[in-house]
């Protein structure tokens, strides 16, 4: 087991505080790993919505000393205004180059984004394997449908702006799903485990654009959701991880860093969590060899680069939500008798 220090270098009951956009229950194992192999560190894991972490990013005094979030371009906008400290360690210096940005933000997991839906959907009608299935049903089955689809708010949620910015890249007709999902009365929610007990509940039959690792683990306690990866291309976003630059305790948090990047804390995501490890030399159940085996070329990951940025320019932001709301009420009226 690493261990980065000890309570003999003078560093007994070093708090650290991580400020994360990652449920506590589903990266529990990893949070109780890194407890185990460092008992010096007192580990205070904050867990809250990507908008919120955005903002105390830049707003939280004393700032924390880890930032985690699943809202890629908010998180590597928060790297280039300067909020992020270089990590240089053997670990970060190895880690991929694709899951990395300057070694001073790191994408630790590769989650594959998904659809969900209850069981009592596929006694009405088949369930969409694809993007183009969706747009498909919600058109035919309307009716049936109505008030019974949820997916994430573009305006409350970072990461669900994400997706669908991503989706206009790879789907040609994304604007008119957008309208369907709006013809449907689909409800937004700001997470996907709003949307899972909407599922469970019986008050929606069909989620669309959730968080994978989130579903399945819901999916294994919850038998009348199913999990759908799309099969005609399937989004995959990784929680990114950066030590703040003011960090008040900033060998905790490199010893933190270099546990989400070590094969201690990778083996942790891939055998107990469904947060799917990065590293190639990793065997289990959930990594992302392992998916890209399931998958193939159908896996499409955000880029962790640069390209990126674009996404919380303000201009375009605008641009996009002024067009979102006007697809998704494009049939507002029209179809009131």
């Amino acid at each position: 087991m690493l261990c980065f220090f000890s309570s003999s270098q003078g560093l007994a009951a070093t708090p650290l505080v991580v400020e994360a956009a990652l449920d506590r229950q589903v990266v529990a194992p990893l949070l109780e790993a890194f407890e185990q192999a460092h008992p010096g560190i007192e580990l205070r894991y904050r867990d809250r919505s990507t908008l919120e972490v955005n903002d105390l990013t830049a707003t939280a005094d004393p700032p924390p000393d880890v930032v985690i979030s699943s809202a890629m371009p908010w998180q590597m906008n928060r790297v280039n205004q300067g909020y992020a400290q270089r990590l240089d360690s053997e670990l970060a210096n190895e880690w991929p180059e694709w899951a990395k940005w300057r070694n001073e933000v790191f994408g630790f997991t590769f989650e594959p984004i998904v659809m969900a839906y209850r069981l009592d959907l596929a006694r009405h009608m088949l369930p969409p394997q694809t993007h183009a299935d969706l747009h498909k049903l919600l058109s035919a089955q309307r009716d049936t449908l109505q008030g019974k689809v949820t997916t994430y708010s573009p305006s409350k949620s970072g990461i669900g702006y994400t997706l669908f910015q991503q989706d206009a890249r790879y789907t040609d007709r994304f604007w008119d799903l957008v309208a369907a999902l709006g013809d449907a009365d689909a409800h937004l929610e700001s997470n996907t485990h709003a949307m899972l007990e909407g599922l469970s509940e019986g008050r929606y039959w069909l989620g669309y654009n959730l968080l994978g690792s989130y579903a399945m683990v819901w999916a294994q306690e919850h038998p009348e959701v199913i999990v759908q990866v799309p099969q005609d291309y399937a989004l995959v976003v990784m929680r990114t991880g950066f030590i703040h630059r003011d960090a008040p305790h900033p060998r905790a948090a490199q010893a933190f860093m270099n546990f989400l990047l070590s094969r201690d804390g990778q083996r942790v995501l891939a055998a107990q969590t469904p947060l799917f490890s990065v590293r190639s030399d990793i065997v289990g159940p959930y990594t992302a060899q392992r998916l890209r085996d399931q998958v193939g070329d159908r896996l499409y990951p955000i880029p962790l680069n640069a390209s990126v940025l674009a996404f919380v320019d303000p201009q375009r932001r605008g641009a996009f939500m002024a067009r979102w709301q006007r697809e998704f009420n494009r049939y507002q009226g029209v179809n009131d008798d």
